[in-house]
């Protein structure tokens, strides 16, 4: 009786698993993340009327790009990037794995770290974060694009 009522589960719980098992998403375009910014460079607000007094400051070239949403297994992560005179002077993380307070925790420590690292790297080559591990490889993708946007090494 025990070995029918086992063989009777064991066959039920095949036939639910091979019936929920997706084996593709059926050719369809992933969904854009909500929130998530356009990627490459962000359009300057329109410049303000010159006086025809000199002031004798002269205005840097900059620009302000956004990386591409990396879609990490916990979630995306998008970067935007402000450069000045061909050198990284911000980092902002656009979007960031959330949903749950363990995630919220890891980003608290983890994205100032991957910014002071940018900025001070000048780059996207930079070491990922103990613990933030998804997290960090996400972050340095996004933030590769961005600087592939704005053709800076």
């Amino acid at each position: 009786m025990r070995r029918i009522t086992l063989w009777i589960v064991s066959t039920i719980a095949a036939v639910v698993l091979l019936f929920s098992y997706r084996t593709s998403l059926g050719g369809q375009a992933p969904s854009p993340v909500a929130g998530a910014a356009a990627p490459g460079i962000v359009p300057s607000p329109p410049a303000e009327p010159r006086s025809t007094r000199s002031t004798g400051s002269t205005r840097s070239t900059g620009s302000t790009v956004n990386g591409t949403v990396a879609q990490t297994r916990w979630g995306p992560v998008q970067v935007q990037v402000t450069i000045n005179n061909g050198r990284i002077t911000e980092v902002r993380t656009l979007l960031r794995p959330s949903g749950n307070d363990r995630d919220d925790e890891i980003n608290g420590y983890a994205l100032p770290r991957l910014r002071a690292e940018a900025l001070a790297a000048q780059s996207a080559r930079i070491d990922a974060v103990s613990g933030a591990t998804v997290t960090s490889g996400g972050y340095v993708e996004s933030l590769q694009a961005a600087l592939d946007a704005a053709h800076v090494g």
